[in-house]
Protein backbone atom coordinates (compact mmCIF):
# COMPACT_ATOMS: atom_id res chain seq x y z
CA UNK A 1 0.00 0.00 0.00
CA UNK A 2 1.26 3.58 -1.13
CA UNK A 3 0.58 6.27 1.61
CA UNK A 4 0.57 9.57 1.59
CA UNK A 5 1.26 11.11 4.73
CA UNK A 6 -0.87 14.75 5.29
CA UNK A 7 1.28 16.20 8.20
CA UNK A 8 4.92 15.18 8.64
CA UNK A 9 5.18 16.13 12.70
CA UNK A 10 5.76 13.50 15.49
CA UNK A 11 2.48 11.25 14.29
CA UNK A 12 3.83 11.13 10.85
CA UNK A 13 7.44 9.92 11.61
CA UNK A 14 5.46 7.57 13.88
CA UNK A 15 3.21 6.26 11.17
CA UNK A 16 6.33 5.87 8.55
CA UNK A 17 7.72 4.00 10.79
CA UNK A 18 5.09 1.48 11.36
CA UNK A 19 4.23 1.52 7.63
CA UNK A 20 7.26 0.60 6.86
CA UNK A 21 7.38 -2.72 9.42
CA UNK A 22 3.83 -3.70 7.52
CA UNK A 23 4.93 -3.45 4.27
CA UNK A 24 3.87 -0.50 2.93
CA UNK A 25 5.69 2.69 1.71
CA UNK A 26 5.27 6.83 2.19
CA UNK A 27 5.43 7.57 -1.24
CA UNK A 28 4.10 11.34 -0.87
CA UNK A 29 4.96 13.42 2.38
CA UNK A 30 2.88 16.76 2.92
CA UNK A 31 3.88 18.94 5.16
CA UNK A 32 4.42 22.88 5.73
CA UNK A 33 8.03 22.96 4.20
CA UNK A 34 6.47 20.22 1.61
CA UNK A 35 3.55 21.45 -0.10
CA UNK A 36 1.28 19.91 -2.02
CA UNK A 37 1.93 17.92 -5.42
CA UNK A 38 -0.30 18.03 -8.70
CA UNK A 39 -1.26 14.61 -8.33
CA UNK A 40 -1.02 12.14 -5.57
CA UNK A 41 0.76 9.19 -6.49
CA UNK A 42 -1.03 6.86 -3.44
CA UNK A 43 -3.50 4.56 -2.23
CA UNK A 44 -4.42 6.05 0.46
CA UNK A 45 -4.11 9.50 2.81
CA UNK A 46 -3.80 9.90 6.56
CA UNK A 47 -4.29 13.32 7.79
CA UNK A 48 -3.07 14.19 10.88
CA UNK A 49 -1.61 18.30 10.90
CA UNK A 50 -4.03 21.30 13.08
CA UNK A 51 -7.99 22.35 13.49
CA UNK A 52 -7.01 24.86 11.17
CA UNK A 53 -6.16 22.78 7.76
CA UNK A 54 -8.05 19.84 8.41
CA UNK A 55 -11.06 20.67 6.30
CA UNK A 56 -9.01 22.03 3.84
CA UNK A 57 -6.26 19.09 3.23
CA UNK A 58 -9.59 16.36 3.77
CA UNK A 59 -11.55 18.68 0.55
CA UNK A 60 -8.37 18.47 -1.23
CA UNK A 61 -7.94 14.74 -1.03
CA UNK A 62 -11.75 14.37 -1.91
CA UNK A 63 -11.10 16.57 -5.21
CA UNK A 64 -8.07 14.61 -6.12
CA UNK A 65 -9.74 11.19 -5.78
CA UNK A 66 -7.69 10.03 -2.91
CA UNK A 67 -9.17 8.31 -0.31
CA UNK A 68 -8.22 9.55 3.00
CA UNK A 69 -8.01 8.80 6.95
CA UNK A 70 -8.06 11.87 9.29
CA UNK A 71 -6.69 11.91 13.03
CA UNK A 72 -6.65 15.73 13.08
CA UNK A 73 -9.60 16.89 15.81
CA UNK A 74 -11.00 20.46 16.33
CA UNK A 75 -12.25 20.60 13.10
CA UNK A 76 -15.77 18.49 13.33
CA UNK A 77 -17.74 22.10 13.03
CA UNK A 78 -16.93 21.95 9.33
CA UNK A 79 -18.06 17.80 9.42
CA UNK A 80 -20.98 18.06 7.73
CA UNK A 81 -19.07 20.30 4.82
CA UNK A 82 -16.81 17.55 4.39
CA UNK A 83 -19.03 14.38 4.19
CA UNK A 84 -21.25 15.90 1.63
CA UNK A 85 -18.51 16.48 -0.27
CA UNK A 86 -17.66 13.26 0.18
CA UNK A 87 -20.81 11.81 -0.90
CA UNK A 88 -20.97 14.43 -3.80
CA UNK A 89 -17.65 13.36 -5.46
CA UNK A 90 -18.30 9.23 -4.16
CA UNK A 91 -14.90 9.29 -2.27
CA UNK A 92 -14.03 7.87 0.91
CA UNK A 93 -13.26 9.13 3.94
CA UNK A 94 -12.51 7.80 7.53
CA UNK A 95 -12.54 9.91 10.72
CA UNK A 96 -12.19 9.09 14.45
CA UNK A 97 -11.28 11.41 17.20
CA UNK A 98 -8.46 8.70 18.02
CA UNK A 99 -7.34 5.82 16.54
CA UNK A 100 -5.83 3.61 19.35
CA UNK A 101 -7.63 0.46 19.82
CA UNK A 102 -7.23 0.24 23.51
CA UNK A 103 -9.30 3.91 23.52
CA UNK A 104 -11.76 2.58 21.27
CA UNK A 105 -12.53 -0.29 23.61
CA UNK A 106 -12.76 2.44 26.49
CA UNK A 107 -15.64 3.64 24.25
CA UNK A 108 -17.32 0.85 24.16
CA UNK A 109 -17.40 0.50 27.85
CA UNK A 110 -18.02 4.41 28.40
CA UNK A 111 -21.22 3.67 26.49
CA UNK A 112 -22.08 0.73 28.88
CA UNK A 113 -21.54 2.22 31.86
CA UNK A 114 -23.45 5.16 31.40
CA UNK A 115 -26.20 2.94 30.30
CA UNK A 116 -25.70 1.34 33.63
CA UNK A 117 -25.80 4.38 35.32
CA UNK A 118 -29.30 5.81 34.52
CA UNK A 119 -31.45 6.96 37.28
CA UNK A 120 -28.27 6.77 39.80
CA UNK A 121 -28.85 10.75 40.36
CA UNK A 122 -26.43 10.20 43.38
CA UNK A 123 -23.32 9.72 40.83
CA UNK A 124 -21.82 13.21 39.73
CA UNK A 125 -19.61 12.37 36.43
CA UNK A 126 -16.31 14.09 35.04
CA UNK A 127 -13.94 13.65 32.49
CA UNK A 128 -10.37 14.83 32.64
CA UNK A 129 -7.63 14.32 29.58
CA UNK A 130 -3.70 15.47 29.71
CA UNK A 131 -1.82 16.12 26.62
CA UNK A 132 1.33 17.16 25.80
CA UNK A 133 1.92 20.71 25.70
CA UNK A 134 2.18 21.04 22.13
CA UNK A 135 -1.94 19.99 21.59
CA UNK A 136 -3.49 22.75 20.03
CA UNK A 137 -7.33 22.15 20.62
CA UNK A 138 -8.70 21.74 24.17
CA UNK A 139 -10.93 19.69 25.01
CA UNK A 140 -9.08 16.77 23.52
CA UNK A 141 -11.73 15.50 20.22
CA UNK A 142 -11.12 12.23 22.45
CA UNK A 143 -12.89 13.73 25.94
CA UNK A 144 -15.94 15.68 23.44
CA UNK A 145 -16.74 11.72 22.16
CA UNK A 146 -16.52 10.49 25.98
CA UNK A 147 -18.61 13.19 26.76
CA UNK A 148 -21.27 12.76 23.92
CA UNK A 149 -21.07 8.94 24.58
CA UNK A 150 -22.29 9.79 28.06
CA UNK A 151 -25.24 12.23 27.30
CA UNK A 152 -26.30 9.48 24.29
CA UNK A 153 -26.28 6.56 26.24
CA UNK A 154 -27.90 7.85 29.64
CA UNK A 155 -29.72 10.48 31.35
CA UNK A 156 -27.43 13.50 31.83
CA UNK A 157 -26.80 16.76 30.08
CA UNK A 158 -23.22 17.96 28.56
CA UNK A 159 -23.44 20.46 31.02
CA UNK A 160 -23.42 18.06 33.75
CA UNK A 161 -20.32 16.09 32.53
CA UNK A 162 -17.88 18.67 32.91
CA UNK A 163 -14.03 18.09 31.06
CA UNK A 164 -10.89 19.22 32.75
CA UNK A 165 -8.48 19.89 29.89
CA UNK A 166 -4.41 19.47 30.90
CA UNK A 167 -1.39 20.40 29.13
CA UNK A 168 1.95 19.40 30.45
CA UNK A 169 5.22 17.93 29.38
CA UNK A 170 5.32 15.52 26.27
CA UNK A 171 2.15 13.46 27.48
CA UNK A 172 0.81 11.30 24.81
CA UNK A 173 -2.57 10.89 25.91
CA UNK A 174 -4.50 9.87 29.06
CA UNK A 175 -8.36 10.23 29.46
CA UNK A 176 -10.52 9.57 32.56
CA UNK A 177 -13.88 9.09 33.26
CA UNK A 178 -15.06 9.78 36.57
CA UNK A 179 -18.12 8.58 38.69
CA UNK A 180 -18.28 9.58 41.92
CA UNK A 181 -20.67 9.47 44.89
CA UNK A 182 -20.51 9.28 49.01
CA UNK A 183 -19.90 5.98 49.64
CA UNK A 184 -17.85 5.45 46.15
CA UNK A 185 -15.88 6.27 43.46
CA UNK A 186 -16.15 4.98 40.02
CA UNK A 187 -12.75 5.35 37.34
CA UNK A 188 -12.60 4.28 33.86
CA UNK A 189 -8.69 5.44 32.73
CA UNK A 190 -7.03 5.11 29.34
CA UNK A 191 -3.17 6.32 29.39
CA UNK A 192 -0.95 6.15 26.06
CA UNK A 193 2.35 5.08 26.56
CA UNK A 194 3.59 6.48 23.33
CA UNK A 195 1.92 7.49 19.59
CA UNK A 196 2.68 3.91 18.60
CA UNK A 197 -0.89 3.60 19.10
CA UNK A 198 -2.71 5.89 16.94
CA UNK A 199 -0.37 5.11 14.11
CA UNK A 200 -1.25 1.38 13.90
CA UNK A 201 -5.13 2.51 14.73
CA UNK A 202 -4.52 5.30 11.62
CA UNK A 203 -2.73 1.87 9.38
CA UNK A 204 -5.65 -0.12 10.18
CA UNK A 205 -8.00 2.29 8.98
CA UNK A 206 -6.16 2.72 6.20
CA UNK A 207 -5.55 -0.74 5.14
CA UNK A 208 -9.75 -0.61 5.63
CA UNK A 209 -10.45 1.81 3.86
CA UNK A 210 -8.20 1.07 0.79
CA UNK A 211 -10.89 -1.53 0.12
CA UNK A 212 -14.19 -0.68 1.18
CA UNK A 213 -16.84 0.83 -0.70
CA UNK A 214 -17.39 4.82 -0.77
CA UNK A 215 -18.89 5.89 2.41
CA UNK A 216 -17.59 7.30 5.67
CA UNK A 217 -16.47 5.73 8.57
CA UNK A 218 -15.59 5.15 11.75
CA UNK A 219 -13.71 3.06 13.99
CA UNK A 220 -16.54 1.19 15.20
CA UNK A 221 -16.54 0.18 11.30
CA UNK A 222 -13.21 -1.05 11.79
CA UNK A 223 -14.44 -3.04 14.78
CA UNK A 224 -17.34 -5.02 13.09
CA UNK A 225 -14.77 -5.92 10.64
CA UNK A 226 -13.10 -7.80 13.50
CA UNK A 227 -10.04 -6.10 13.51
CA UNK A 228 -8.27 -6.94 16.68
CA UNK A 229 -5.31 -4.18 16.26
CA UNK A 230 -2.52 -6.59 15.29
Amino acid sequence: MNIALIGYGKMGHAIEALAAERGHSVTVRIDRDAPWPETIEADVAIEFTTPKTATANLLRCLEKGVPVVCGTTGWYGDYDKVVGECKARVGRLFTATNFSIGMNIMFELNRRLAELMKGRAEYSVGISETHHIHKLDAPSGTAITLQEQIVESGERRAESVPIESIREGEVPGTHTVVYDSEIDTITLTHEAHSRKGLALGALLAAEFLVSAQPGVYTMRDLFSEGVKGS
